[in-house]
This record gives structure tokens, C-alpha cells and sequence, in this order.
């Protein structure tokens, strides 16, 4: 039995009455999660879903996205997981693409869900936030249905930075694996902990490191519907929260909460963050406003997500993404596939049990991405003599400034360092002569002032005098992922810096 879900049935018998979610007021217990998982499973195969089916799931961070999910596997059938903030022609490609049989979504905010559903014959079903009572049906199934370890579990939809998004299709395989070592294995948790589940759980980061690794180890899963940081603090104070993962922004929010030290979060063993670069100032003044260490790692959705991570019993080195995870193969290489020598910039290419089957339908996306059984990321990086790498940049976002390489990350790091930035995105844009400039967008701490002229004199102390920004701006915030990650190519440039 290779079926992802058997990992919640093992949980139920193991640990039938311990609470696995817990969303405010609600809780469930493993027992009454498998169940609810249990009679979804039936009656989405009432529905005429067979194995191999595919399930759009359009849900927020509520105790009905976990049992769907579990359900949607239990029936033999891939989840489709979609971000509840799309718009009807955005859901109907997503259905169209992937040719899913039914889609859920949540009552109450349902109506572009139910729109594109409509627009390409796929059956909708709105469903409660606490339980999916509309999909409970009243048989219940017995058992897992069989399935491979290279069944697709999860096809994950990436945003892309051209391009129409991609389908990645992460096996049983691929999930199992990822939610033992990147999630359990390496934050070592046991049914005693109470994991923060703020991150999306429709993006693989939340889904592997909070979802499947809690019920793995029969932890408890506390949900946030949506992200705030005075409401994740008072959170891990109610109820205890002993793990606490998310991105940078999340913990940036966080301490810049107003009155955040009156919150106990004496409860937190072990912080982790993923997603995007962890700036070393939030790292450090995080760890030193609130007592607790934070591990980084790094993965995509093509890798299930965690493919290195700063190991606990290893040393940790600030502004590392550590270094691979069980199973898992990690190198640099140049445009042609060849190793760069230590010490040297070169793309990350992935080889692992955690690296998807491939691109949903794509054959020669799959085949460009993965040309000879190493995935390549598009993320730039160094390595260390130790083995620990460090990213430099996304290889798409670096900027060519009149031949030189200038990489956004390490501009952004330059204004963190300024006491009143909360948040920085360094883009280029274009210039006549050098091809591009270096530019920034900036949005302070509340109640800090700082104008962009002295800014950009900290920068330029701080960095090569071709790096600094000749162009920054303030703004009220930067524009954001669905995991709350900074999106440097949303950022919109003001009239007269073009």
C-alpha cells in the first residue's frame, strides 16, 4: 500500500482520541478526521471519481481542506490545490488543464469557483469551513485505495515567470518521502508538538511541512485562514505552538506586530523558514525578541517541496539554505550542464526521490526541465568548502547592469540592515546605455521615516558602487505570493524611472 492517505488511517488507530487540527473553537481528533476523510472519499467516488481522477480543491486554511484533501486521496484521485484568491478564468484553466472531474470550494466565497466550473462542465461543491458536510456521504469507506508510488498524488500548478502556469505532478512517492525527511526527520516532531499551520496548505511548503508531516507524526495542526501577525502570535500563545514555519515575510510581520512582547512564546522549540531568502536581520532579531531558533531551507514545487535544509544537529550558518536532505542530490552547474568550480555562481540542479515525475501534460517542458535526470531550479547559488549553499539569485531576476551581475538579494540584505525597512525588492529596469539600471522598492517599519535619498547613500556604504539603486521608491507594501513571498516582478515601477 503505497497511498499517501494510509498515513492518516495508521494515525487514527495509533492515536485515535489526540487532536490532529484545531482551528479556533473547532477541533478534531485523528479519529473523527479519518472518518470525515473516510466518507468524502465515498462520495466523491459516488460522483463518478475513479483512480487516477483528478479533484480541483479551491479552500482556505479550515479543518475542511485537510479532510478533502485526505478524502480526495483515500478515492484513489489527485488533488488539484488552487489558491481561493484566483479568478473564474484563472480556476477554469486550472480545471480545463488538468480535466478535473469535481472541484470544492468554500461556501460563502464560491461564486467564481462555481462560475468556472459552469464554463467547462466540471461539477462544484460548496462546502462548510469547520466540516465538508455537503461532501460527507453517508457510506464510508474501508480502506485506501491501492495505489503506486509513481501515481500522481498532487498536481501543483506554478505560477511561472512565463508561460502559462505548469502543472507539476508529485507522486505518493514524492510526498511520502518529503513529508518524512523534510518535514518530520529534520524538526523532529513527535505527537507532543502543535505545529503552526499559517502557511497556504494549497502551496506545497504548508502542505508537506505542515499537513502530511503533522499527521505523519500525529501532531496537532493549528490553522490560520489568513495570514496576520498579531493574530499568529496570539495563536501560538492560546495554543502552545511549539513549531513555527513560514517566510521571511510571516516572521517580519511578526515581530513588527504592535505590542508583540506581550505574547508568551516561551512554548517555541523550533522556528522554520522557506519560500524566499530569510533576510539575516529579521533572523536575528527575531531569535533575539523572542528566544527560539530558526532553521532555513529551500525547495520549489517541483521538489515536494524541502531539498536542503540547515540541519539541527549541524552547524547552522546564517543566510545558508544548509545542505541537502536525505535522498536528495544537490550541485551547480553552467549552462551546459557542467559542474562550476567551488566557490563559483552556478544554477542548482536537483536529483531525489523529492523531484516531481514532471510537468502535467508537458513532455517538452518536462524534458527542458529536467534534461538528464537533475532538475534545474533557475535559482543561482554558491557553495561553500563545507558544502553549505547560499543562494545568490533567481536567474531570471539578476540584473545585467552594463555587463556586471548585480543580484537582487544582496541589495535587499543592504536595506535590511537599515532600521526602518520592513520590506525591500531590488528589480531592474530599463536604461539606454547599460542595458539596465538597479532599482528598489521599499516599504517601511510603522511610525519609521527615512527618506529614499538616505537610503540609497546606506546602500551604496554597503555594496560596489555600480550595485547601489539609482532609482528607490517608498510604498505602503510590496506585492505578494499566495505563501506571502515578495514578488519582485509585481512590483510596479513609477512613471519616470522607465
Amino acid at each position: 500500500m503505497t497511498n499517501l492517505a494510509q498515513n492518516l488511517l495508521d494515525a487514527a488507530d495509533e492515536a485515535p482520541d489526540h487532536v490532529a487540527l484545531r482551528m479556533d473553537d473547532v477541533a478534531l481528533t485523528y479519529r473523527e478526521f479519518a472518518d470525515a476523510a473516510l466518507r468524502v472519499a465515498a462520495a466523491l467516488q459516488d460522483r463518478g471519481v475513479s483512480p487516477g481522477d483528478r479533484v480541483g480543491m479551491v479552500l482556505p486554511n479550515v479543518v475542511a481542506f485537510p479532510v478533502v484533501f485526505y478524502g480526495t486521496l483515500l478515492a484513489g484521485a489527485a488533488v488539484v490545490p488552487m489558491n481561493p484568491l484566483l479568478k473564474a478564468r484563472e480556476v477554469e484553466y486550472y480545471l480545463q488543464d488538468s480535466g478535473a472531474r469535481v472541484v470544492v470550494a468554500l461556501a460563502g466565497s464560491s461564486g467564481p469557483v462555481e462560475e468556472a466550473a459552469g464554463g467547462v462542465g466540471v461539477e462544484a461543491v460548496a462546502v462548510s469551513p469547520d466540516l465538508p458536510r455537503e461532501l460527507l456521504g453517508d457510506e464510508c469507506l474501508t480502506a485506501a485505495t491501492d495505489r503506486t508510488d509513481e501515481d500522481d498524488a498532487v498536481i501543483l500548478y506554478t505560477s511561472g515567470t512565463t508561460g502559462r502556469p505548469k502543472g507539476a505532478q508529485l507522486t505518493h512517492a514524492n510526498l511520502r518521502s518529503n513529508a518524512r525527511t523534510g518535514g518530520r526527520d529534520l524538526v523532529e516532531s513527535t505527537r507532543d508538538d502543535v505545529i503552526m499551520g499559517c502557511l497556504p496548505l494549497f502551496h506545497v511548503f504548508g502542505l508537506t511541512c505542515g499537513l502530511n508531516a503533522a499527521v505523519l507524526a500525529r501532531a496537532c495542526l493549528t490553522l490560520l485562514p489568513r495570514f496576520d501577525g498579531a493574530k499568529a502570535l496570539e495563536i501560538v500563545a492560546r495554543d502552545r505552538v511549539t513549531i513555527f514555519e513560514g517566510v521571511p515575510t510571516m516572521f517580519s510581520a511578526m515581530l513588527h506586530a504592535p505590542d508583540h512582547d506581550r505574547y508568551d512564546m516561551s512554548s517555541l522549540r523550533l522556528c522554520v523558514s522557506g519560500g524566499s531568502a530569510m533576510p539575516v536581520e529579521v533572523m536575528r532579531n527575531f531569535e533575539q525578541e523572542f528566544g527560539c531558533i530558526i532553521l532555513e531551507g529551500y525547495g520549489l514545487s517541483e521538489t515536494s517541496p524541502v531539498a536542503s535544509f540547515n540541519h539541527p544537529h549541524a552547524e547552522r550558518k546564517p543566510g545558508s539554505i544548509g545542505t541537502p536532505i536525505e535522498g536528495v542530490e544537490m550541485r551547480l552547474v553552467d549552462d551546459d550542464g557542467k559542474d562550476v568550480p567551488q566557490g563559483e555562481v552556478g544554477e542548482i540542479a536537483i536529483r531525489g526521490e523529492n523531484v516531481m515525475k514532471g510537468y502535467w501534460q508537458r513532455p517538452e517542458e518536462t524534458e527542458k526541465a529536467i534534461p538528464d535526470g537533475w532538475f534545474r531550479t533557475g535559482d543561482l547559488a554558491r557553495q561553500d568548502e563545507d558544502g553549505y549553499f547560499f543562494i545568490v539569485d533567481r536567474k531570471k531576476e539578476m540584473i545585467i547592469r552594463g555587463g556586471y551581475n548585480v543580484y537582487p538579494r544582496e541589495i535587499e540584505e543592504a536595506l535590511y540592515e537599515h532600521p526602518a525597512v520592513a520590506e525591500a525588492a531590488c528589480v531592474g529596469v530599463p536604461h539606454p546605455d547599460l542595458g539596465e539600471e538597479v532599482a528598489a522598492a521599499v516599504a517601511l517599519k510603522p511610525g519609521q521615516e527615512a527618506d529614499p535619498q538616505e537610503l540609497q547613500a546606506w546602500v551604496k556604504e554597503r555594496v560596489a558602487a555600480y550595485k547601489y539603486p539609482r532609482h528607490l521608491w517608498l510604498v505602503d507594501a510590496l506585492p505578494k505570493g499566495p505563501t506571502g513571498k515578495i514578488l519582485r516582478r509585481a512590483v510596479e515601477v513609477p512613471e519616470g524611472v522607465r
